[in-house]
Order: structure tokens, then sequence, then C-alpha cells
């Protein structure tokens, strides 16, 4: 009998068992399976574990294919202030599985508001901005990154901003046409209000004829920064890729993200200094003073973050004491601020400045020696444009010269402070020059260049502050960083991810000198200083800690010629 005459005498189920037999054999002989048994079996043996499985496991983990994002997914969550954020979690297929990798989420531009009615507009902007994110990450985002690699950061991060420049691009062109398509009647108003504007300034020159007195023009602002909707969206996508990274190849994201800045992992790593906000005389505390948003301790470099930690909440208490005991003119009880520190009324700006000189002379020490002050001025949210000057306080008004000699002033009393944080606008560039050449030898000028970092660069400036938000991601900060030296990252005080302690990380792998993470109150905050601490305790367990002693910083002491050169072989 012939042997298809003996197969076609088989009960089909045999035939069919035969042949998924045969099949079996044959893919894995294609995928050379005996072989990969083999051989894992002769590791075993020779290596000969005590828990089998495991060892099986993790020899056969090391053999699947490179993880690949699968899918992202976008959702709103609340920040730190109970506002909406938009948060991003990256999939991936993990041995032949979906798992998820990370979270991550970046702050916003949004900031506390005066008015209910302002913010309820913001809050209702804010709303629209979130949901445009999510959309983004999980429609056009998710199809975009899906199969790719999450190593390969430059590639996702220029997919990334590649959409966003498309979606830019086109809400420019939807302006533009929704400006064409206005009415003639519309256009006639438009253009009526500079001819009239043009009027007044003729009456306004012939009345002074009579006077031979002749003010300078104030320049006009710039236009601000557009934020496009969704922009979040970016930032929180690149953030949560280079997290991922991070975890599949087992390291911290300092690390991963030191690796791609200097493009293998450094040998050594400093911690940046951790500067701390102390107290908040903005436009929102409760006194008339306006001018000093935030006045930011620098410790003494080589201290460790626990010591400084310790130090700065021992000062705060005794300034404390000292404003709920004062009976002096202008100080009220203190309070807790939204960028964490303490807010103050006062009237003046020597006032707070008086305080911590006390509260640190109370303490033993003295200011200028362990410690120094920097002022956040954020003079450009002071200008009164229809008036052409700064108000410093409620009701005083001080022109860009009068805010130099203000500057000089205050700093010639107070040696202590060595820095000041964006003390004009960007458009006063003759008062930023003029003020660097009366106060540089002793006093550094930095500037935000958040939303202009491609903007030409000031006079006088020495540093540089940078935010993580939007639509910045991380490649844009390590281009960013090694472009402008001396760059300070800092902290938004509003709108923190709640538990994201990405900062940290990110200032130790861009090799930074400073960073500045706020006050030293919530969770928001404390959670980057406690990882900034571990990271510290990492890197000195491992040996591979370097002390800022032995790398002094730049930023505060050399010339800005001098700086550049220096900040290469020491960031």
């Amino acid at each position: 009998m012939s042997y298809q005459g003996f197969m076609s005498r088989v009960p089909k189920e045999e035939q069919d068992l035969y042949d998924m037999k045969t099949a079996a054999a044959e893919f894995c002989r294609v995928n050379g399976v005996p072989q990969l048994i083999e051989r894992a079996l002769n590791e075993l043996f020779f290596h000969r574990p005590e828990e089998l499985h495991g060892y099986l496991a993790n020899y056969f983990t090391n053999l699947c294919a490179p993880p690949r994002i699968s899918r992202l997914k976008g959702r709103e969550v609340y920040d730190a202030r109970g506002q909406l954020s938009i948060e991003a979690e990256v999939f991936c297929i993990v041995c032949n599985k979906e798992k998820s990798m990370s979270l991550a989420a970046v702050s916003s531009h949004f900031g506390p508001n005066e008015t209910s009615l302002v913010w309820k507009a913001k809050s209702q902007e804010r709303a629209d901005h979130v949901m445009t994110a999510a959309q983004w990450i999980n429609g056009p985002l998710n199809n975009m990154l899906k199969g790719q690699n999450p190593r390969d950061q430059s590639d996702v991060d220029h997919i990334l901003s590649n959409f966003f420049m498309a979606r830019f691009l086109e809400e420019e062109d939807i302006q533009k046409k929704e400006e064409e398509s206005r009415s003639p009647s519309e256009a006639e108003l438009v253009l009526s209000s500079p001819r009239s504007a043009q009027t007044k300034k003729k009456k306004s020159v012939d009345k002074g004829k009579k006077s031979i007195i002749v003010k300078k023009p104030f320049p006009p602002a710039e236009p601000p920064e557009p934020v496009l909707p969704g922009s979040s969206a970016i930032g929180s996508v690149s953030l949560a890729v280079a997290k991922t990274a991070a975890k599949i190849q087992a390291i911290p994201l300092y690390q991963y993200i030191a690796a791609l800045k200097n493009r293998k992992a450094p040998a050594q790593f400093h911690i940046p200094v951790p500067l701390v906000t102390l107290l908040s005389c903005g436009k929102t505390s409760p006194g008339k003073l306006s001018l000093l948003k935030e006045v930011i301790l620098i410790p003494k470099a080589g201290q460790r973050v626990k010591q400084i930690i310790t130090m700065t909440l021992e000062l705060q208490k005794e300034m404390m004491r000292i404003v709920n005991t004062s009976t002096k003119a202008g100080a009220t009880q203190a309070m807790l601020c939204a960028s964490g520190a303490l807010a103050v009324a006062y009237e003046r700006p020597e006032q707070p400045l008086d305080l911590i000189t006390e509260a640190w002379t109370t303490s033993g020490l003295a200011l200028g020696a362990e410690i120094h002050l920097a002022l956040n001025c954020a003079a450009p949210e002071l200008v009164d444009c229809s008036k052409g000057k700064y108000e410093v306080a409620t009701g005083v008004l001080k022109s860009p010269d009068e805010l130099v000699d203000m500057y000089q002033s205050l700093v010639s009393k107070h040696p202590a402070v060595v820095a000041l944080i964006d003390p004009f606008r960007r458009e006063d560039i003759d008062q930023w020059e003029k003020l660097s050449n009366m106060i540089g030898d002793s006093c550094s000028l930095l500037s935000d260049i958040t939303f202009k970092s491609k903007a030409p660069p000031l006079p006088g400036v020495r540093g540089h502050i940078l935010k993580h938000i939007h639509e910045t991601t991380v490649s844009d900060l390590i281009c960013i960083v090694s472009e402008h030296q001396g760059s300070v990252l800092m902290g938004a005080a509003c709108s923190e991810p709640c538990s994201d302690d990405s900062l940290s990380d990110i200032a130790v792998g861009l090799g930074l000198d400073y960073v500045k993470l706020g006050g030293l109150s919530g969770a928001e905050r404390m959670t980057k200083y406690n990882r900034l601490i571990y990271i510290e305790e990492e890197l000195a367990q491992q040996g591979i800690l370097v002390s800022e002693e032995k790398h002094p910083p730049p930023l505060f002491t050399d010339k800005p010629q001098e700086q550049s050169a220096t900040a290469e072989s020491t960031v």
C-alpha cells in the first residue's frame, strides 16, 4: 500500500495533529529554536544559579526585540494649585507585551491673576489648551510616534518639533485670513487710532515748545511670544520619552540626559547649587512693594543639599519670628505664597533685605560670606507703557534711568546682593548696559530667555534663566544650554506638576552650576529637593561626585566675555 493510500485511511484529527507537529518543527528549525534552547541550557549548567526560572527569564529577556513605542496617552490632571494640566504617558511593547513605561508633565505659562474676571478667562483658556494638548497626544502624536525607538531622542524630538511648527504655521495662516476678512468699517476703526494718537502727540509737542526739556522716547514693548494651544503636549511627550529611554537602559534620567548632551556618559557629576527663594515681595504679595518678586538665597558652594535646606529653614524661622514680633512701619504677619516662600508686606525694597540681614546676624553668621542674595525683579511685569515707567510699588513710578539709580543704591547698601534677574525689559538696552557698567564688578545681571532663546544677547548679561515649559523638548534644552553658558534652570512659580521630580535630574544631567526650585514648602517643590538629595547621595556612594569647591561656578564672578571660555570647561 502506498504512503498516500495509508494516509487517506488516517482519521482527520490525527492528520491535523501530524501537520501541526510538522509545521511546529519547521518553525523551530527556521528560527533556530533548538540551538537557542541548547545554548540556554548550557549557560544554565555553567552558572548553576539558585533560582533557575529567574535566570532563564532574564536570559530570554535579553534576547527580546528592543522596546518600541506602542501608543501614547494624554490625560487631563490637576497641578499643585488645583488647575488643569496635561500629563503624557508612554506605552511600549516589552517582551511581547504592552507596558506603561513613564508619565510626565511640564509646567504651563499660566500664573495667578489679580481679578476674578481675569482668573475666570484664564481658567477657560487653560482648559482649552489642555483639551487641545490631550487631543494632540491621543491623536496625531500617537500615530506619528507609534513604532519609534524611544532611545532615539533626537528623532522623536524632531518629529514633535516639526508637528508643532506645522500647527503653528496653520494657526498663523488662520489669523492672517481673519485679519484680511475684516469689514472695511473695522479696518477704518483700526487705522483711525494711530492718527488720533499722532494728533494728540502733535498737540502735546506744541504745548511743550516753551519747555527746553526733551524726554527720551520710551521704547515700545516687543509683542509677546504667542503660546499655541496644546503646546504643552510637546514638552510633556518629549520628557516622557526620555524617562522611558532611561528606564529601558536601567539608568537614572540625569545619566541619560548627560549622555545625550556629551555624546557619552561622563565619568563624574556635580550637583547644581540650589537657589532657594526666601521672600516674595512682588505684585501678588500683601504689601505695596512690587519690585522684588523673589529674594533668592545663593548658598556657599561645596555644601551638601541637606545642609543648605537645614540652614535655610532655620533662617526662615528666624525671619518669621522677627516679622511677627516687629513693630516697625510696613511690617505685618508673614505668610506663605504660591512660590513656597514667605510673603511679607513691605513698601520699600530695602526692607526685605534688612530683614534677611538681621535674621542672618542673629544666627551668628554674616551675609556675603556664607551666603549671597539674588533679586528676581521681574521688571517686565511692572511696566506701565502708557506712562513709560515701572510701577515698583503701588503708586510709585520709576523711569528706566531712575530704576538704574535705585538698583545701584540698593546694591551699594547691600553688598550681599550679587545678582539681579530681569531688572528691565529687553527693550531697555541702554539701561542694561548702563547698569552693568555701574555695578558689573560686584553684581551680575541675568535675563530670562525662556521665550527669547534666539534673541540677540543683552549687554552686560552674564547668566540666563531657562524654564522647561510648553513645546520645549529635551533636545531643545540641551541645545539652549550649550549655546548659553551660565544657564540657570528655574522651576515655574505656578502650575508645577504635583509629583514630577524630573527638573532635578535635568539640571544634573545638563551639568548646570545652579538650579532654582523655589521655596521650601509645598509637595511640588520638596519632591524636587528630595530628588536632588537622593542624586547627590547616589553619586557620592558611587565615588563619582565632584565637589563644587573644585569647580567653582563662573556665573557671578567673572566678566561676561571671560565667563564663556571658563564655562566651557566646567559646565
